[in-house]
């Protein structure tokens, strides 16, 4: 398979802005999950080819990219913003083909990434150092600095969107990158490396490696001359890059899994509401760190928020990428089994509200209908764990206590709403929920490239988007000048 007219071949790896074949020769098979074909083969880079990237970023801090001002920088990255908007129908082909997103969904991500690269574009030049007043004689100042080599280790769920927050913030701060996307889906990656190549990007700023993780995931995480790494993912894979990384006194932005609530209050506007409550919670087919599984719902209008959301669910449509329905097949035919795993465990829920998938939806599709739970306990699986399937739980509560008590139950603390109208409560609320984002009367703000994105618990550490990205993918230097 050929993209064109970006005009790469997914079985080479991106190097030194060249296209070279994994050094052992070998590919993966890359499936379509809205029909269980092949789409392509891709390279199976392994430590080898790890190796080289690494060099060849080292090489390209040492060399031209290292030699630029920060405003040239932010020349070259406004300009790959630029390129992705032109090739924005191809992007979302790509995305939409290998993810399984709805059309919409896909183009939507292409252009989160184009912005991402216009934000850090335009801030390059804008982080600054300060002045610290000390010892007479003495002239103290800081400055950031990169880190030098950084390893970007990608999912499958949102490829182009968590190129351009974590990518395009260490390019950004003069960093290096080499990055490694999810065997599932890593075409835009590919296809975003040499839109790089063509924006001028120098050689070696940014290398891509594709292949397994537990082959050239590993090995980039392990590796002695990789400075920092950025990782969106499980949180068992997480704690593990965690521990190999500080093998090395490496540091690590974990961004890992949610099971994010939204807290409905009685005097909530409802009508505002519904589509926040269901659409976070089935976007991407559920398929999201942030997705809003669980939606707690005080008594009074409990059973009017059920009867709404169910009516809505049960007017959802699931099928093919390409049909650009509202749901779209899982990534793959495995996460479709771990989703239905968690359906079988919760048989005995009350189930309220299924989806419908296409009568026309292809057999080997990774299709999991839509479903919502109501009147779920808490401390249930359901209520607990992260599904990343279509699935929601609603849940009730009857005072504010109750609220903060049953969204802060659960190990993770990534994203939390609050519908109120009472600004009182959302002051209180937004102080005692445990998120790292909580949003009043609204979930998502559009995207929030300019808003620091992560999580506390086992949803990890570390910020994404906005200014905080910059600063994570830099160290501060402190410089002590005496002169008498």
């Amino acid at each position: 398979m050929t993209i064109r007219p970006l005009n790469i071949d997914p079985t080479h790896c991106f190097i030194a802005n060249e296209w070279v074949p994994a050094l052992s020769g070998q590919t993966l098979a890359l499936k379509n999950p809205s029909d269980g074909t092949t789409l392509c083969d891709i390279a199976r880079g392994n430590a080898a080819d790890i190796d080289r990237a690494v060099a060849a970023a080292d090489a390209a801090l040492e060399g031209a990219w290292g030699e630029l001002a920060a405003f040239e920088r932010g020349r070259i990255l406004h300009r790959i913003g630029e390129l992705v908007l032109e090739n924005i129908d191809e992007l979302t082909t790509l995305e939409s083909m290998d993810v399984g997103k709805p059309v919409k969904q896909a183009r939507a991500d292409v252009v989160a990434l184009a912005r991402y690269m216009e934000f850090y574009a335009g801030a390059v030049d804008k982080i600054h150092g300060a002045t610290i007043p000390f010892l007479e004689g003495y002239t103290v100042y800081t400055m950031r600095e990169p880190h030098g080599v950084t390893g970007h280790i990608i999912p499958w769920n949102y490829p182009m969107q968590i190129i351009g927050r974590s990518v395009g913030a260490a390019l950004a701060m003069g960093n290096a990158a080499v990055l490694k996307p999810a065997e599932e889906a890593c075409l835009t990656a590919l296809a975003f490396a040499e839109i790089c190549r063509q924006a001028g990007l120098p050689d070696g700023a940014l290398n891509v490696v594709s292949g397994l993780g537990a082959e050239a995931g590993a090995a980039l995480t392990a590796h002695p001359f990789v400075h920092h790494i950025s990782f969106t993912g499980s949180v068992g894979v997480g704690k593990l890059i965690q521990s190999t990384s500080a093998q090395n006194a490496v540091p690590v932005t974990l961004e890992l899994g949610g099971k994010s609530p939204q807290l409905v209050f009685d005097d909530a506007d409802l009508d505002a509401a519904l589509p926040f409550l269901v659409n976070a919670g089935i976007q991407n087919a559920g398929q999201t760190c942030s997705a809003s599984s669980r939606i707690l719902v005080q008594r009074g209008v409990y059973n009017d928020v059920v009867a709404r959301m169910a009516k809505r669910y049960g007017e959802l449509r699931v099928g093919p990428a390409g049909d650009d329905l509202d749901v779209g097949p899982l990534v793959s035919l495995r996460q479709k089994e771990i989703v239905e795993g968690f359906l079988a465990r919760g048989a005995d829920l009350n189930k309220v509200a299924v989806g419908a998938v296409a009568p026309d939806a292809p057999i080997g599709g990774a299709y999991v209908p839509p479903t919502l739970f109501a009147d779920v306990d808490p401390n249930h699986e359901l209520a607990q764990q992260e599904i990343f399937g279509p699935v929601q739980v609603v849940i009730p509560f009857d005072t504010e206590e109750d609220a903060v008590k049953i969204a802060n139950g659960t190990d993770f603390g990534l994203v939390a709403s609050i519908w109120s109208k009472d600004g009182a409560r959302q002051m209180r609320l937004a102080k005692r929920l445990r998120a790292g984002q909580v949003f009043i009367n609204n979930y998502g703000a559009g995207g929030g490239v300019e808003l620091p994105f992560g999580g506390v618990g086992l949803s990890g550490h570390g910020r994404e988007k906005g200014f905080e990205a910059l600063y994570g993918f830099s160290t501060l230097k402190t410089v002590a000048a005496h002169h008498g």
